[in-house]
């Protein structure tokens, strides 16, 4: 865990902090008519993707895990894919695989005929190259493999992995980032990672760089790549452009203009213009990512568990998903809906009277002593800021002082990770979501015991805990039903028991594109992705 950190903060510095303005109401999307709006012509066949933020950190699929993704996931495939409907891993670069009854041994197929960007055959040799790689660079989110014990080619097409122990490699070689498969020769005898930071690829998906500038709107360009193993054929965008509009009133205005398609993220008053607007789509959707509220259970007034479940009762839950206008649903428990371990019992309620009676047991409350707290979340952040509104005032008429301080990222988790345990908040705002379609990186990273401290922001250390969360790959992948029974009870122990958490809402997206955009849906699995190659251009 401690080489991968600086790459995960990158991660939750540049997509978590202004998650805010990608949230939405859950629920389908609506379509009007195209009408009103000046769109490009079938025949332009260029979609246009507008993100508010740079586009490319890291150009190495090996160690990528920023914003990157949304033009990565386009330029290279991985040997499956995550499937929203299914809930399961579906047919990519691998069209079938299989495991042996203890989960420890996988064999994938692969397509015949597949080539990278650079010419070279898409083989077994190049999948156990590419991802034998990725686990030596050891960054990013290459910890999804460190079951693997050793990959083996069988045959030109077919590819084994050898597992340290049972985990869900076929959901694992899904994952958003580091599950990427491309060609470890196409520098020649020239560095690669140099070379991929140049804006060079060495893909395996439908299109490939054609022009990146850094720093610049119009940052990146993609084309098709013509050899591409799923095809041209009927009607697709051959070229796909990312820019850089920081302003949402800006994007929004390109995007009635018809000089872009796509606009990621909204804020709910122009995502509810956009609703009516004909000539505009609106999708929302629900995500994979929550908000936490973690509580410092080694040191400072929180110690004590009784002020721990207070904070939690204090949080007006409902309240805030009626503030936060559709930005957000209800929680249940740490899983978020449509991932195994999901259960709807464990959904939290204020409860005042509850939050005194902890205080007053304390010896703080009403009429006593008053309890001194130190909160920190990310400055910029409107949802937060209503998070943080909301329970500092409450905590306020209990007699409870909240010292709130809104921070940079890069600020807020060098506080929390302090040795100097006097240095650290009581309380940290967060948001989180999985590095593949499993619930394993909620309780890995945030919860199971960690020297340095790295994301266990609740500072628990202990072994039975860890012991439980170590199982958890293993049962998800020999056994399912045990897994979701193994999810709920560390659910309820880190909510109920120990009251480390509260988990306020989960996060909705929201998007607007224009109405002459066919085909498009939103996977949970891969936070802003478009899959381009999968749309139809239409007039």
């Amino acid at each position: 865990m401690v080489e991968r950190t600086s790459r995960r903060m990158r991660r939750l510095l540049v997509l978590g902090v202004v998650a805010a303005l990608a949230l939405a109401g859950c629920g389908g999307g609506t379509a009007s008519d195209t009408s009103a709006v000046s769109a490009p012509s079938p025949q332009d066949s260029k979609f246009v993707y507008v993100a508010n933020l740079d586009i490319i950190t890291d150009w190495d699929p090996a160690t990528s895990y920023s914003n990157e993704v949304i033009a990565m996931q386009n330029v290279y495939d991985s040997l499956t894919v995550y499937n929203p409907v299914t809930k399961r891993a579906s047919a990519r670069l691998a069209t079938r695989w299989t495991s042996t009854p203890d989960g420890k041994t996988w064999t994938f197929t692969l397509r015949d005929g597949v080539k990278f960007h650079s010419g070279r055959p898409l083989d077994a040799n190049a999948v156990k190259a590419s991802i034998e790689r990725t686990i030596r660079m050891n960054e990013g989110a290459a910890y999804i493999w460190e079951c693997v014990d050793g990959i083996a080619v069988k045959d030109p097409l077919t590819v084994q992995f050898t597992l340290k122990y049972p985990a869900p490699l076929d959901l694992i070689a899904s994952a958003d980032y580091a599950a990427y498969i491309y060609d470890t020769g196409a520098a020649g005898s020239g560095d690669l990672a140099k070379w991929f930071q140049q804006g060079h690829d060495a893909g395996s998906g439908p299109y490939t760089v054609a022009s990146w500038k850094k720093g610049q709107q119009n940052e990146l360009t993609l084309k098709a790549f013509q050899g591409y193993w799923g095809g041209w054929d009927g009607a697709h965008y051959k070229n796909v452009e990312f820019l850089v509009t920081p302003n949402l009133n800006t994007a929004y205005q390109q995007l009635l203009r018809g000089e872009i398609s796509y606009v990621q993220r909204l804020n709910p008053n122009l995502y509810h213009a956009a609703a009516t607007t004909a000539g505009v789509r609106t999708l929302q959707v629900p995500s994979f990512q929550n908000m936490l509220v973690l509580f410092n259970s080694a040191s400072g007034p929180l110690k004590d568990v009784r002020l721990r479940q207070a904070m939690q009762k204090a949080i007006d839950y409902d309240g805030l998903i009626k503030k936060l206008k559709g930005a957000a649903t209800a929680a249940n428990g740490l899983v978020p809906e449509g991932l195994l371990g999901h259960s709807s019992s464990i959904a939290p309620k204020q409860d005042i009277p509850g939050a005194i009676a902890l205080l007053q047991a304390a010896g703080y409350g009403p009429g006593n002593k008053p309890l001194q707290l130190t909160l920190t979340y990310a400055e910029g952040d409107d949802d937060e800021q209503v998070l943080v509104d909301q329970l500092t005032t409450t905590l306020a008429q209990l007699n409870v002082q909240v010292k709130a301080q809104a921070m940079q990222w890069n600020a807020q988790w060098e506080l929390g990770k302090s040795r100097d345990e006097t240095k650290r908040q009581d309380i940290f705002v967060m948001y989180w979501w999985p590095d593949y379609a499993d619930a394993y990186s909620w309780f890995l990273n945030v919860f199971h015991s960690a020297d340095p401290i790295s994301f266990n922001l609740t500072y628990l250390n202990s072994k039975a805990l860890d012991a439980q969360i170590e199982k958890l790959p293993s049962l998800v992948a020999t056994d399912r039903a045990a897994a979701d029974k193994a999810y709920f009870e560390l659910q309820k122990y880190l909510i109920v028991r120990q009251a480390v958490v509260a988990v306020p809402w989960v996060s909705n997206y929201q998007r607007a594109y224009l109405g002459n955009v066919q085909g498009y849906t939103d996977n949970p699995a891969y936070p802003n992705v478009v899959f381009v190659h999968e749309l139809i251009p239409g007039g």
